[in-house]
């Protein structure tokens, strides 16, 4: 069988500056004659001569934004139109020795196929961007897999075989947009013009709720990396088709990550969001009923983002002070961090909320007078137990524990302090609910203090 060659093309600079991610946005990807290297700088000349065109047309007294400054050096040997071409090489079994199949073989039997989670698929894709292995149609990584963009896809799907563009397709079933997720390929396959454009990339995850934009794995020059890329890409965008893995496993065993593994770090934004299914969408619902959220779920919190997420998550933010894209209902860094070290405000009762009887009245725990954090009496909030803390409401807390019969991590005490026998004694507290993972992780929440005061 010939070699089937085909172009791939230079994507969108991956630069993570603000020039650049600005632009990235409002203006499509252009390249500026020349050899200006960096993208928000060929951007900035090219809105610099549309000014200078217009003359004096854009009024006195307005001045022109500052160009972006170039910060990138020029990369030798690429081209000022469409960046360098990368062709791929053929189907090939590992390491590319002999015998290889023809296109024409039968689509493969799904009960043949290595199973593989979605987690496992994009770990092993990182693992190649880890290393930046080099681009090449005929080079062959160390695991066997051909250091191009079908090879890398056959890599992270773990087939056991290179495939090509043309043959990628029989491994999986065909998707919409709207159900892609992390671990799904997006192909373009162009038998009728070899020479323009055929590529495929692994799907990471939507980066926000417009779902313009994803992160995508992909092997190109010079080497494999990870990118924010426009959906579905730069260059040839409509005929991109996704696909999912016919050998993926389902149920809990495919979500990335584990719960278990769902810990304090940030994982980042593609995460979270439409489509996004994992254990840190389950954390991060956890963490907002804690601080007041509980009225934005009729169920759950669960793995599979919905629209109670990015309502709770916004409420949460605006209850910072934070507007705009601050208070989007996507959670960046800062806000899981005020929610994982239990920072800043909690959420504040709806309006509606009324009120039968008063905050802190007879037969209700807590200061007197004090009034209730997320409608329940008594609770003030999950700030007040944190280490370091010094108050009368640890106090409280570790008593009531006490007469529940969790206190056996007491040596002595309980008194205002916060210390580990506390969080210990409320964590089996926790535990007896029933809850794990971020549920029982011995901070007591309001759902916590109003089982404990029954």
């Amino acid at each position: 069988m010939g070699t089937p060659v085909f172009e791939e093309f230079d994507p969108t600079s991956d630069c993570e500056c603000p020039g650049c991610a600005h632009w990235r946005r409002v203006m499509p990807h252009s390249r500026a004659p020349g050899g200006v290297g960096h993208p928000a700088a060929r951007r900035g000349l090219a809105l610099a001569s549309l000014a200078a065109a217009a003359g004096t047309t854009l009024g006195v007294g307005h001045a022109m934004p500052a160009v972006a400054a170039t910060h990138g050096p020029v990369v030798p040997g690429v081209p000022a139109d469409d960046g360098p071409d990368t062709p791929q090489g053929p189907e090939a079994p590992l390491h590319g020795s002999e015998g290889q199949p023809t296109p024409d073989d039968p689509p493969p039997d799904i009960a043949g196929l290595p199973s593989i989670t979605r987690s496992e698929i994009i770990n092993r894709a990182k693992r190649w961007v880890a290393a930046q292995v080099p681009y090449s149609m005929t080079s062959y990584w160390s695991d066997g897999y051909r250091q191009d963009c079908s090879g890398f896809v056959s890599m992270a799907w773990n087939l056991g075989r290179n495939e090509w563009t043309g043959s990628l397709a029989k491994y999986g079933v065909r998707i919409s947009k709207d159900e892609l997720q992390a671990g799904d390929m997006l192909l373009f396959h162009n038998p009728a013009d070899p020479q323009n454009g055929s590529h495929v990339v692994i799907f990471g995850g939507w980066t926000d709720s417009t779902r313009a934009y994803y992160v995508a794995y992909e092997s190109t020059r010079p080497h494999a990396r990870r990118q924010v890329t426009p959906y579905a890409y730069s260059k040839n965008s409509s005929r991109y088709v996704p696909y999912r893995y016919k050998g993926l496993e389902t149920g809990n065993a495919g979500a990335e990550p584990e719960e278990t593994r769902a810990g304090d770090e940030y994982p980042g934004e593609v995460y979270f969001g439409p489509g996004a299914n994992n254990a840190y969408v389950t954390r991060l619902g956890r963490m907002l009923v804690e601080r007041g959220a509980s009225r934005f779920y009729t169920t759950g919190p669960g793995p599979v983002w919905t629209e109670a997420d990015r309502r709770a998550t916004k409420a949460f933010q605006e209850a910072q002070g934070w507007t705009g894209p601050a208070a989007d209902g996507l959670p960046g860094p800062t806000t899981w961090a005020y929610l994982v070290d239990g920072l800043g405000q909690d959420i504040p009762e709806a309006p509606s909320a009324g009120a039968t009887g008063s905050p802190g009245a007879t037969g209700s725990p807590g200061a007197p007078g004090r009034t209730a954090s997320h409608g329940v009496d008594g609770y003030p909030g999950r700030g007040m137990f944190r280490p370091g803390a010094d108050n009368t409401y640890v106090t409280e807390l570790g008593r009531q524990l006490v007469r529940k019969g969790f206190g056996k991590y007491y040596a002595v005490g309980p008194g205002p302090r916060w210390t580990e026998a506390d969080r210990r004694n409320v964590e089996a507290f926790q535990r007896a609910q029933g809850w794990r993972g971020g549920a029982a992780d011995g901070y007591p929440g309001p759902e916590t203090w109003r089982r404990l005061f029954l």
